[in-house]
């Protein structure tokens, strides 16, 4: 910041020497500069300049942009975000178990990283389920990745876990989260009764508790449970750490704030033959099951649409509220 300090109010005496020079040149010469004429001038740098020393908030608009670009420039040489513009989010596994099954294998985890990445990216091999009606606003590539950076692990005496955020403080048995400002926390837990699994909403960003927990038996693909075991609970909770809401939007008709998914009278489980109907305001539509924002079953779950998209990478953006993910 003292670096684009200085540079504004460098660059502001380099602009009065240089209208200073430029005038005194005018005067004493304007042949010289009717000659010279012909030769390629850009006096962009000059404007810029004269209006930064002129107008404070020009200024304070011009530090946060450099701030802003240097931010994006060292999280691209670190890899977080790649060279076509993807964001690489560093993953932290806490895995709390009690007995040997709880504590999921490092091959386990690698397959849900794997899941994640497929899912997000559009390469998954059962996205050629959508059908053609939901074909043109599909997601296709969120631009969003993981990447596994370690694992904590710890025996705990807890049998089963509730939603009240215990397994996310060491002082309640849990593990603590690794800087959640900048690390996306999973949670592996051995069991919450019917729960699958539950995230924390952007509006949480970087507080103690941020982040996904996940019952063990629905992690990964080997030896996960089916008919949750093709590692998508995972990737519907991460659609929440990323702001997409339920995709009924968990009320009778409700908004999910995408325009571009179905209204839907509630949420869809099983594995639903397409189409689907539903009707709200008196209208009929085929509704979107087959999204990750859905109940169903791990197997009838292949999409993401448009407007999810949008979305989730306005807050993994520079500016977004998740946007400590870019910065290591």
């Amino acid at each position: 910041m003292k670096k684009l300090l200085f540079g504004v109010i460098a660059l502001g005496m380099l602009a009065a020497c240089n209208t200073t020079e430029e005038t005194a040149n005018l005067t004493e010469d304007t042949n010289a500069r009717t000659a010279t004429a012909s030769r390629k001038s850009c006096p962009s740098e000059e404007i810029r300049a004269e209006l930064l020393k002129n107008d404070a908030k020009a200024r304070a608009r011009f530090a946060a942009i450099e701030a802003g670009t240097e931010k994006f420039i060292q999280a691209k040489k670190l890899g977080r975000v790649l060279a076509d513009g993807t964001v690489e989010i560093p993953v932290v596994f806490n895995v709390l178990y009690r007995t040997s099954a709880e504590n999921i294998s490092d091959a386990r985890i690698a397959e849900q990283i794997a899941v994640l990445n497929k899912d997000f990216g559009a390469t998954n091999t059962d996205i050629n389920k959508i059908p053609a009606e939901f074909a043109s606003v599909a997601a296709g590539d969120t631009k969003v990745r993981f990447r596994l950076v370690k694992t904590v692990r710890k025996a705990t005496s807890v049998r089963s876990w509730r939603t009240n955020d215990a397994m996310k403080k060491a002082s309640t048995k849990g593990i603590d989260a690794t800087d959640p400002t900048q690390y996306f926390n999973i949670w592996v837990v051995g069991d919450m009764g019917s729960i699958l699994g539950y995230a924390t909403f952007p509006e949480s960003a970087g507080l103690w508790n941020d982040g996904v927990v996940l019952a063990a038996p629905f992690v990964g693909v080997t030896g996960a449970s089916a008919p949750y075991n093709l590692g998508r609970t995972a990737t519907h909770e991460v659609g929440h750490y990323l702001n997409l809401r339920h995709i009924w939007g968990d009320a009778t008709c409700g908004n999910d704030f995408v325009a571009d998914t179905p209204t839907q009278t509630g949420s869809n489980g099983g594995s639903p033959t397409y189409p689907l109907y539903n009707t709200c305001g008196g209208v009929q539509r085929s509704v979107m099951f087959m999204n990750y924002m859905d109940y169903v079953y791990d197997s009838a779950m292949y999409m993401f649409s448009a407007g999810q998209r949008d979305r989730m990478q306005a807050v993994v953006a520079a500016g977004g509220a998740r946007a400590g993910l870019r910065n290591l």
